[in-house]
């Protein structure tokens, strides 16, 4: 049993991103879901699918190398809220990670987002993790 799924999630990534594996399989949660979303759209990883009709429910995450040098797009995954310590940040402390380049996730009130979306709309919530 995970006690913690999202660093699971990450750690998931970090070791197939180092290991230099192409697809990760990832149990699934609404969460997950998001954050994946989040990855995708934000051009961290390739590709997704969710898998509905498996038991358990899993994400299907296709990552993202460079052609020639076969580096990821993802450098650095870190987990800053955990269960035992939550970080809460207003609208007005919103994190940046490495000046502007990474992307800090968020869950707030109106979802799961990033940080400059965030700041856009003016609230605040638990930080979820930093990815650069």
């Amino acid at each position: 049993m995970v006690t913690d799924p999202i660093a699971d999630y990450l750690t998931r990534i970090r070791n197939a991103v180092m290991a230099k594996h192409r697809v990760v399989e990832i149990p699934s949660s609404k969460l997950k879901k998001e954050m994946t979303k989040i990855l995708f759209d934000k051009g961290y990883i390739l590709n997704y699918k969710f898998e509905e009709e498996t038991l358990p429910q899993t994400i299907k995450i296709a990552l993202k190398f460079h052609p020639v040098t076969k580096v990821s797009a993802i450098n650095n995954l870190q987990r800053v809220s955990s269960p035992g310590l939550r970080k809460y940040v207003g609208a007005e402390k919103l994190p940046r990670v490495m000046n502007g380049l990474g992307i800090a996730i968020l869950s707030t009130s109106h979802g799961v987002m990033t940080d400059k979306e965030a700041k856009t709309k003016n609230i605040g919530g638990e930080v979820l993790c930093y990815i650069s």
